[in-house]
């Protein structure tokens, strides 16, 4: 009995040294994982759960930095969320591609954390990466898919949650009402996510293709229509985002596509471009919660053989790392009052990108605004002062790990200047059925009810 003790304490720390193995965890194995790594790196990670399947399994999420407890100022948040779809195929409508969502995300951000926790202090990139912000990694997004499906490199079975639904069909959509929809338990887990942090930069790993996909993925023929693709306002940042990423992956860049699929220049997308997509992650991410992301896909295969594992990590790990990077892109800084005090929910609006919601400050006083190198002007509105406006040269940041640093102090308003007119709160759509999910884009409901409430006591009188 001693020398099986002995034998199986040398084994588990030959395992430590050599590393997370490369193999598909089942979801009791991930969680012993997340937290043996929250108890052997204390100082620079946080594990906790953003809410529950609908099988009652935990959305861990591992946070890691510096400060991994708590934001602090100037500190970017990132995510990578992974396993969103458990494991299977699907064809999009008027695509003739099959379209795998595999589990090697989720096999990916596992060994990212493996590698970040074991690098820190020791490679000089990871140390500067967790040093100058603060990542959130949440490797399954849908636990339960993932534990039913089947290790198969074509299967339908595991695509969708408990109650088969594909849960990047279910987020509110900004193009399209979907009022008709109830929230499922994960997707509620996610957007009561992004209320808590303010993600700056985020990526979404999938399966099927290998190739970088970027907002907006859905449209309703408007001006955001050309050319067959769905442009948003900040296209120019989304492209060298999307390029980042396939030019440092060791083949994405090629752009060439999976069994009868499509080839991709230069490894990208337009979202819209590739097939319509309401309801997805991505959009809610970008229009809702102020946070550019991506979708990577990364895999042909959903569920490749776990010998080819190491050789799909060795293809996107540089790539993990240089989009990890590009938090630190554009500028970003504090808005204060008169009297230097942050000041939440300014409008802070670089002119000639007009956003489906206006970019505000966090309960910090904090903005973050990610923008290739150049001059811009910026304007700032906060009610009951000036409106300010001014011109930076926004450097290019990830090579410095930080983005430039521009405050702003605003001024009170007086009688003999204009009143700043703010624009009206983006509200973020009802959890539920009972809420328009266009409501951004839709004429307030409660201002119209007010307004004939007023005239019907103005007639009494």
């Amino acid at each position: 009995m001693f020398v099986f003790t002995l034998c199986l304490y040398f084994w588990c720390w030959l395992s430590s040294i050599h590393g997370l193995e490369f193999r598909y965890h089942n979801s009791m194995e991930m969680e012993q994982y997340l937290k043996d790594i929250n108890r052997r790196f204390p100082d620079i990670t946080l594990l906790h759960s953003i809410g529950q399947s609908v099988e009652g399994r935990e959305l861990w999420v591992l946070i890691l930095g510096q400060h991994p407890r708590e934001h602090r100022t100037g500190i970017p948040e990132f995510k990578y969320v992974g396993n969103m779809h458990g494991n299977e195929i699907f064809f999009p409508p008027s695509v003739s591609k099959n379209y795998l969502s595999p589990a090697v995300g989720r096999v990916l951000l596992l060994q990212l954390i493996d590698y970040l926790t074991s690098s820190y202090l020791s490679d000089p990139l990871v140390t500067r990466l967790l040093n100058s912000s603060r990542v959130h990694i949440l490797p399954s997004m849908n636990p339960d898919g993932f534990e039913s499906s089947a290790r198969e490199c074509m299967n339908i079975k595991g695509r969708y949650n408990k109650n088969g639904v594909d849960l990047n069909r279910n987020f509110p959509d900004a193009f399209k009402s979907t009022t008709d929809r109830e929230r499922e338990k994960e997707v509620r887990a996610v957007m009561d996510w992004l209320k808590t942090e303010n993600f700056v930069l985020s990526a979404n790993l999938h399966g099927g293709a290998v190739v970088a996909s970027y907002p907006y993925d859905n449209s309703n023929g408007g001006s955001e229509l050309q050319g067959g693709l769905s442009i948003s306002p900040d296209d120019d940042v989304f492209v060298h985002l999307a390029k980042t990423y396939s030019y440092r992956h060791s083949e994405m860049h090629n752009g060439n596509g999976c069994y009868d699929s499509q080839d991709f220049s230069h490894g990208i997308t337009n979202g819209y471009q590739w097939y319509p997509l309401p309801g997805g992650m991505q959009d809610y991410n970008y229009v809702w919660a102020q946070c550019f992301e991506l979708t990577l896909e990364i895999s042909c295969c959903k569920y490749p053989p776990e010998a080819q594992l190491p050789g799909l990590w060795a293809a996107n790990k540089p790539a993990l790392l240089a989009y990890m990077q590009q938090v630190h892109l554009g500028v970003k800084g504090v808005v204060m009052d008169s009297y230097g005090k942050p000041v939440q929910n300014a409008v802070v609006e670089v002119l000639g990108r007009r956003n489906v919601c206006p970019f505000r400050t966090d309960r910090n006083g904090e903005y973050y605004r990610l923008l290739l190198p150049g001059n811009y002007t910026i304007k700032v509105m906060y009610p009951g002062h000036k409106t300010l406006t001014q011109t930076v040269q926004v450097p290019y940041g990830p090579d410095a790990f930080s983005a430039l640093t521009h405050n702003f102090l605003l001024q009170n308003s007086d009688y003999s200047s204009p009143a700043t007119q703010v624009p009206q709160f983006c509200t973020t759509p009802d959890l539920g059925i009972q809420e328009s999910d266009s409501a951004p884009l839709l004429p307030s409901v409660f201002t119209t009810l007010t307004i004939l409430l007023l005239q019907r006591l103005l007639t009494l009188s």
